[in-house]
């Protein structure tokens, strides 16, 4: 890479390495950030390996505020509700078409809870503990920005149930997520309005922010999909993780190949920093 970010009259002022043959620093000074993105998206597009271009100020981040489903776990929670009623095809179609921007996010929603009527109200605990898995690194992603004084927000546009069961697991101060409606015991097919989308999300970060007194320059955002975008693009770094076409071409920053300990690293954490607890 150092050779090639010569040859386009970058100059790679100092190397810090956070922990070495894993992570390093390269700090290089600049007024072309995007340019520089570009090129280091380039350089590393066929290479398994991240890279993130960012501004030294700002970057220790005082607020992580998060998508749940296939970002900090590994699942997306109504595909899988969606397999004890032998529907999870037919409503994953749906969930990718919605993730990647192609659908309207509220209108695709309603349509997939109305397939899960009927399910037993017990078979969402079956489901959590059966299929949720934590993402690889969330935990210290978390513990360590909380330990470090952040504010950490799980937003979702999946529901309530799963938010904040995985809140808890992962340690997030707060959780925000749609409520499933129930009748008799079971699904009733609805969802509470107004449903939490991409405009919402946005808003809860704006809400934090003035509550937390923390500039959006300090804020930490990641997700997978079309309805992270606002969020992702209104924060002081908006990381697209394994996310969706759309969104990699929009957000400012991507995690393509690392898990989300990635997130440290990018903030200038070393391995002593880390917690895990």
């Amino acid at each position: 890479m150092l050779p090639s970010l010569a040859l386009q009259q970058f100059r790679v002022e100092s190397i810090q390495w956070l922990e070495p043959s894993l992570a390093c620093d390269l700090f290089i000074r600049t007024d072309e950030l995007a340019k520089l993105d570009r090129f280091v998206q380039e350089i590393l597009h066929d290479q398994p390996y991240d890279g993130v271009v960012q501004m030294v100020a700002h970057r220790r981040k005082k607020m992580l505020i998060s998508d749940m489903d296939s970002t900090m776990i590994t699942v997306e929670c109504i595909d899988e509700l969606a397999d004890f009623v032998g529907k999870k095809d037919e409503v994953s179609r749906i969930t990718e078409r919605a993730m990647n921007g192609e659908l309207n996010f509220s209108l695709a929603l309603i349509e997939r809870v109305a397939l899960l009527k009927g399910l037993p109200v017990s078979v969402l605990q079956q489901c959590y503990e059966e299929r949720v898995t934590m993402m690889a690194g969330a935990k210290p992603l978390v513990s360590t920005m909380r330990a470090f004084g952040a504010h950490c927000v799980l937003v979702s546009g999946g529901f309530t149930f799963f938010t904040s069961r995985v809140a808890q697991e992962l340690g997030f101060h707060e959780d925000h997520a749609n409520t499933l409606l129930m009748d008799g015991g079971k699904l009733s097919g609805d969802v509470r309005a107004p449903i939490l989308g991409k405009e919402a999300k946005l808003k809860t970060l704006q809400d934090t922010c003035k509550k937390q007194d923390i500039d959006v320059k300090d804020v930490l955002a990641v997700g997978d999909g079309a309805n992270d975008l606002p969020m992702l693009m209104a924060s002081g770094l908006g990381v697209a993780y394994h996310a969706k076409p759309v969104v990699r071409q929009q957000a400012t920053a991507r995690i393509n190949h690392c898990d989300l300990s990635a997130l440290l690293w990018v903030q200038g954490f070393s391995k002593k920093d880390i917690r895990n607890d």
